[in-house]
Order: structure tokens, then C-alpha cells, then sequence
């Protein structure tokens, strides 16, 4: 899990070095779309590492699927908007604890019905300033509490790699989470 994770943290390091701006915001990887943010990460997955993601693909469920391998759920926390003020509700995309929403939480239930064969994960990419002004870390281990304690969800270690020096003004760093559901024996959780 961990390579994969490092492998999203070179996707994202490439797409922002590109500078190309998503849509009318300033340069760099910060601003792009989770759906436009994922397809540029599966390609580079498939362009860059296809020895390790073969056949790798964007759809509707999963968002990544990598077949007889992994199953991929992402989301993206961002608690500053490109304008530079604080995004409303930004929290939501990871912590709304119900099975059907858009958010990690429902992400995971939706993973837990979700019938291939592959491993199943969730990838979160946090964007922050360097330093933070709103610790994406706090956040994080709410999503872990509320899964593990509250909801008994089976998330297994957290695996974490840090994109630093983004272009973005706001956006200057980037940490990407990932923790495979299921498959983790109990000491392997954290």
C-alpha cells in the first residue's frame, strides 16, 4: 500500500509541475476537480508504473480500478479555496458518517458492497500551506475515529506520502492518506 501511495504522491508532484491551471484558477494541482484530479493520476499510474497498475482505469464505481488488484476510492480536503479564504463545509468530504453520501465514509460502505475480486482502498489527498493554517491531520484522525470506533469499519493503517513545495500560493503542500478496507490484521491498524 505503501508504494501505491508514493507512486499518487509522483502523479500528483508530476501533474503539478506541468503548471497547467484547472479551469479559470491559478496554476498548479490544488485547484483541479476530484474526477479530473483522478483521471490524470490513473493515467500517470498507467503511464509511469504500468509494471505494478496494469490495465488501470477511471469509472463511475470504483473511481480507480486496477483489475485483479485494487479497488480505489478518492476524495480531496482542501480547507482553503483558491482565493485564499476558507472553504465552507470542507470537512464534509471526508466525515459524513453515512452509507450513500459522497464523502469517505460513504466511499467505504460503498467499497464494502462493491463485488470484484480486487483490494479495496480509500485515497485521501489533503492540501495545505506550509506551514498549515488548518491542520488536515486533525481531520484525518477524526475520519479514522469515527471508522474505527464509531462505525466499526475495517480501515487498516494509514500509509501517508508529503508532495512539498506545490506551486499553488495556497495549495503549497500536499499529503496523500491511503488505508486498505479490510485485509490489515488488528496491529497493523494505527
Amino acid at each position: 500500500m505503501q508504494t501505491l501511495i508514493d507512486d499518487i504522491a509522483a502523479a500528483i508532484h508530476a501533474i503539478d509541475c506541468c503548471g497547467t491551471p484547472f479551469k479559470a484558477f491559478q496554476p498548479g494541482v490544488g485547484p483541479y476537480g476530484e474526477p479530473q484530479l483522478v483521471k490524470l493520476i490513473a493515467k500517470h499510474l498507467l503511464e509511469k508504473c504500468n509494471d505494478r497498475y496494469p490495465q488501470t482505469k477511471t469509472r463511475r464505481t470504483p473511481d480507480v480500478l486496477i483489475p485483479r488488484l485494487l479497488a480505489l476510492e478518492f476524495k480531496i480536503a482542501r480547507p482553503f479555496g483558491d482565493n485564499g479564504r476558507e472553504a465552507e463545509h470542507w470537512s464534509q468530504n471526508l466525515l459524513h458518517p453515512y452509507a450513500g453520501n459522497v464523502s469517505a465514509i460513504g466511499d467505504a460502505y460503498k467499497l464494502l458492497r462493491y463485488e470484484g475480486e480486487e483490494s479495496r482502498a480509500i485515497v485521501v489527498i489533503g492540501y495545505e500551506h506550509d506551514p498549515p493554517r488548518i491542520d488536515i491531520s486533525v481531520l484525518v484522525s477524526a475520519f479514522e475515529i469515527l471508522c474505527r470506533q464509531l462505525l466499526n469499519l475495517p480501515l487498516g493503517k494509514r500509509h501517508t506520502a508529503t508532495v512539498e513545495g506545490c506551486i499553488h500560493p495556497i495549495h503549497q503542500r500536499a499529503t496523500i492518506y491511503g488505508w486498505k478496507l479490510g485485509g490489515d490484521s488488528p496491529q497493523d491498524r494505527s
